[in-house]
């Protein structure tokens, strides 16, 4: 049986790159996990089919700070999804494998670009977004 298609708004890219077990609640850091730790990251991760939307996703569904299919933080969560979208050359409606957003990361997005593309998000002061993009770099 084939697995669903992972939907992920496109600064949910640059989070699944980063993601390292922590989360704004248990819920969502065990959905988060188990996307991108048991989905994105398992061995054949990279064939993962991802739909771009602009809307809540796959990662979105049992955030606290999700409302409908937005966030209460809505207008930085677009400021966010633009940047990347942008970065990435993605739209709603797109669809790549893992393995292909992960060439279009390192094509588009160079170590050092995310304070940039990723204005406004708390996890950015953790680093850990930046380290993964470093590694990705260093061995795509």
């Amino acid at each position: 049986m084939t697995k669903p298609v992972v939907r992920l708004r496109p600064h949910h890219f640059r989070c699944a790159l980063g993601y390292e077990g922590k989360g704004y609640s248990p819920d969502f850091t065990r959905n988060m996990t188990e996307v991108v730790m048991g989905r994105l990251r398992a061995p054949g991760g990279g064939e993962v089919m991802i739909e771009v939307t602009g809307a809540a996703d796959t990662l979105c569904a049992p955030c606290p700070r999700r409302r409908g299919t937005g966030c209460e933080a809505q207008a930085k969560i677009d400021a966010l999804d633009m940047a990347h979208a942008g970065a990435l050359r993605l739209a709603p409606g797109d669809r790549v494998t893992w393995g292909e957003a992960k060439r279009r990361i390192v094509e588009r997005v160079a170590p050092g670009d995310l304070p940039r593309i990723c204005a406004g998000c708390a996890w950015q002061a953790g680093g850990m977004c930046e380290a993964a993009l470093t590694r990705l770099h260093a061995d795509p």
